[in-house]
């Protein structure tokens, strides 16, 4: 991955109108890379960091993908979909997952995130697909399930080693940190997440064709009914891979164009994100213009009085 300087232009803001008035006001930060290194157009700073969150699954899930986990336990797309995702928790969510585990010969007892509040099992936690894909490739290699979510667990130490080597750095430079539920995660610059998922879409990689395609045939798995990465795969199909993550992280790509985009809202509101990444694809043309109209209706409108507007662009290097 290339490095420079630090450039920096003005950041997004992300303003609730209430009534035409202004009420709140987000600061975000975005960049645009392609898969080799380069930043194509920015907000705010490419080497802001954050904790990359939920947008890591697609990578996670890598380690399913490349280990012949997949094909041991005959797990199709709609496994490895689900395997990505930060799901609602509904019925056939939740049942997905434990399709992974059976089919892996695991307990769902070995799930160790969480139950979600008011629920029965972890299975319906928003994580089980990640922790189970992790299990199954603990199953496969024969390594211990009981331990899989500690960071020097073989899993980890996999799943470690395949980003660093996608980010092209030595592992140990990466810091990571334990997500909510369990797993590591890991603290990006956002140039840095935005070169992975131009790397996700641009083809080069026959395991991330098969994410790919799993996610964009399912997008019902990867979020749920009503959710922003759902409805976008679905109004902009085999176009554009989309993955949120907690405290505004968004992460974006162009399919077959090695493109990567990355949106970090510096107070970590999900409102704004949405508001940016609905702008920002409409400006570089990733989906089309009824397609951006159709998700504003739906995550910019806010109700019969507010309303969110987005002003600012991308600037380039």
């Amino acid at each position: 991955m290339k490095r420079g300087k630090s450039p920096q232009s003005p950041v997004i803001i992300v303003r609730l109108l209430r009534e035409g008035i202004i009420e709140s006001t987000h600061q975000v930060q975005a960049v645009v890379c392609d898969h080799r290194g380069r930043v194509l157009s920015f907000a705010g700073s490419p080497e802001t960091a954050a904790f990359v969150r939920s947008a890591l699954k697609p990578f996670q899930a890598l380690a399913t993908a490349t280990t012949g986990t997949l094909e041991r336990y005959e797990l199709n797309d709609r496994d490895l979909a689900i395997i990505c995702s930060s799901h609602q928790g509904k019925i056939e969510q939740a049942r997905q997952v434990f399709n992974v585990l059976w089919r892996c010969d695991i307990d769902p007892s070995a799930l160790q995130c969480p139950t979600p509040t008011g629920a029965k099992s972890p299975l319906q936690y928003n994580c089980s697909g990640k922790h189970a894909g992790m299990l199954a490739v603990c199953q496969q290699r024969q390594w211990s399930l009981n331990t899989y979510l500690q960071y020097n667990h073989p899993v980890q130490q996999l799943i470690l080693s395949q980003i660093a080597d996608l980010m092209g750095m030595p592992p140990q430079e990466l810091i990571r940190a334990y997500d909510d539920c369990g797993a590591p995660t890991y603290f990006m610059q956002l140039r840095q997440m935005a070169f992975l998922y131009a790397q996700l879409s641009c083809g080069n990689s026959l395991a991330m064709e098969r994410i790919v395609r799993a996610m964009t045939h399912y997008p019902e798995m990867i979020a749920g009914e009503g959710a922003f990465d759902t409805e976008l795969m679905r109004l902009a199909p085999g176009e554009v891979i989309s993955k949120a993550g907690a405290e505004g992280v968004q992460c974006l790509s162009r399919i077959g164009e090695g493109m990567g985009l990355a949106i970090k809202v510096m107070d970590g509101a999900k409102r704004a994100k949405y508001a940016v990444a609905i702008h920002l694809l409409k400006q570089m043309g990733w989906i089309s213009p009824s397609a951006a109209e159709t998700l504003a209706e739906k995550f910019m409108e806010l109700g019969k009085f507010k309303r969110l507007e987005v002003v600012g662009e991308l600037s380039m290097p």
